[in-house]
């Protein structure tokens, strides 16, 4: 889970060997190479059984929300129902698995998009996913759904590759606007609780261990030289 890695995510589709991709369709126990870390196959079954399943209504009020939404938790939730709060219709965009490792670094994101997809739709808030949205909220993006408000919470962002704001465009159409959820846990608050928690168990155990190491010894000792006399 915790690779610390900054390019497990970054992989050439065109450095991969036809052999790679054979092998997917003739054995089940076969890993794709464009997503080595999980054997996770979605299917649009899986993703039916999950989304709301309807289309907006003639006026509703289309909220759009982006992000990576990584290991889902209440801090996504609160903004999320802060959001839905704005219109009648909310998406969400979910950003690619490298856009997410470029702009948070490290091992991010700790699941794939397929994974995140399917968390997202399973809240109650959230009516469509856009899987693999664009990082910046474009002109297009905004008039082919209809969007009449963007919503973002008091996180930072990364500005795009070329240095612009991601939300020019809706800010531009004077339809940003920032939400405060009341909830300032963020992924990386989770990650370090897990990190914390990993080395004061290590720590434990190794004193546990030098511990019983210790006994052992002096039992094997006393037992020597109760033989010996």
């Amino acid at each position: 889970m915790l690779l610390a890695t900054k390019t497990h995510f970054n992989v050439d589709q065109d450095t991969l060997e036809k052999g790679q991709t054979e092998e997917l369709g003739s054995s089940h126990s076969a890993q794709s190479p464009w997503t080595r870390l999980c054997r996770f196959l979605p299917t649009s079954q899986k993703i039916v059984q999950f989304a709301d399943g309807r289309d907006p209504n003639p006026g509703d009020r289309i909220i759009y929300v982006a992000g990576t939404f990584d290991l889902f938790h209440v801090g996504h939730l609160d903004f999320l129902e802060k959001a839905k709060a704005e219109g009648d219709y909310m998406i969400v965009g979910l950003h690619t698995d490298q856009v997410a490792n470029r702009c948070k670094g490290s091992n991010y994101p700790i699941m794939n998009l397929h994974e995140r997809t399917l968390c997202v739709l399973a809240c109650r808030y959230v009516n469509e996913v856009v899987i693999g949205a664009p990082y910046p909220v474009t002109a297009d993006l905004m008039d082919h759904f209809k969007v009449n408000v963007v919503c973002h919470g008091n996180t930072a962002y990364a500005p795009d590759l070329d240095g612009t704001d991601p939300y020019a465009e809706p800010k531009r159409r004077n339809k940003f606007k920032q939400i405060n959820s009341g909830n300032s846990l963020t992924t990386a608050d989770i990650v370090g609780r897990i990190i914390e928690n990993r080395l004061r168990y290590e720590e434990r155990n190794t004193k546990k261990e030098a511990k019983e190491a210790a006994i052992y010894e002096a039992f094997m000792k006393t037992r020597q030289s109760t033989a010996e006399n």
